[in-house]
């Protein structure tokens, strides 16, 4: 049976379509549990498993808890914030006197990708059951651990509060005062020197799968990218952002990465 590394990114409770979750994504309960029994049934060909975790602060810029209206009220989950909004007092920072910081920020992310940043719930903070990975995944890992006598790495993004981070490798924009939100090239070396095949799944598709999937196709060398699999039946989109999750595979395979549900690999790999 052919050897494999498995990078896992954001399967968090707070993802998870579960009661008490802070962002439910429609589907992601029912991908980690079919990630669960793919990492249960190829545990003897799994050479090396990486899981990224969402990991922020209460109050961060993408999150509600940062933000109020002209009024002064609360700002609504999912609104759109551009500069121009802060500018026209729209919109402002709770704690003013972060504008400047917060004017600064704005401007590098839509000078840099085009991007408009998203206020989202609050969610996966440290140390909180939604910044927990989701249960049945969690004990199917720790069985690999106990069978394989190696150890699952868990790598946290997204620390710092005043710059978002969906990609498993780099903030939107990187802060000078901290390497972490710097491209994280010691993770794409070691995705990049693996043996046998990269698989890849996780949360959400159309967010932080998508956005981790185009560092790598930025970074990695075409005969990797050949050899990596994104599993379709483990990974789910946003609710409305269903086309761009859409979009992302069909780039993929354009690059020559394969997109495969977990089944499909699975038979693929015993024969």
């Amino acid at each position: 049976m052919n050897s494999l590394c498995l990078l896992v990114i954001d399967p968090q409770n707070d993802f998870m379509d579960l009661a008490g979750a802070a962002l439910p994504v429609a589907g992601a309960a029912a991908d980690m549990d079919r990630l669960a029994a793919f990492v249960q049934t190829l545990q003897p060909c799994i050479d090396d498993i990486v899981v990224t975790l969402d990991s922020h602060a209460s109050v961060g810029i993408e999150r509600t808890s940062f933000w109020r209206e002209a009024d002064g009220g609360p700002v609504a989950p999912f609104t759109l914030v551009t500069a121009a909004d802060v500018r026209a007092s729209r919109c402002a920072p709770r704690d003013h006197t972060r504008l400047p910081e917060v004017l600064a920020y704005l401007d590098a992310l839509e000078g840099g990708s085009g991007r408009t940043l998203v206020v989202w719930p609050v969610h996966c903070v440290l140390g909180t059951w939604g910044h927990t990975i989701h249960a049945g995944l969690s004990a199917a890992v720790a069985q690999w651990e106990f069978a394989r006598l190696r150890s699952c790495e868990k790598i946290l993004k997204g620390l710092h509060p005043m710059t978002e981070q969906y990609s498993a490798f780099r903030a939107e924009v990187p802060r000078d005062d901290d390497v972490r939100t710097h491209n994280n090239t010691a993770l794409m070396a070691r995705l990049a020197s693996a043996s046998g095949l990269l698989v890849v799944a996780g949360e959400a598709l159309s967010h932080c799968v998508a956005a981790s999937g185009e560092d790598m196709l930025a970074q990695l060398k075409p005969d990797r990218l050949r050899n990596t699999v994104f599993l379709t039946d483990c990974m789910s989109p946003v609710t409305g952002f269903e086309e761009s999750g859409r979009e992302f595979l069909a780039h993929l395979r354009s690059r020559g990465v394969r997109t495969l549900s977990s089944t499909d690999l699975a038979a693929q790999l015993a024969a």
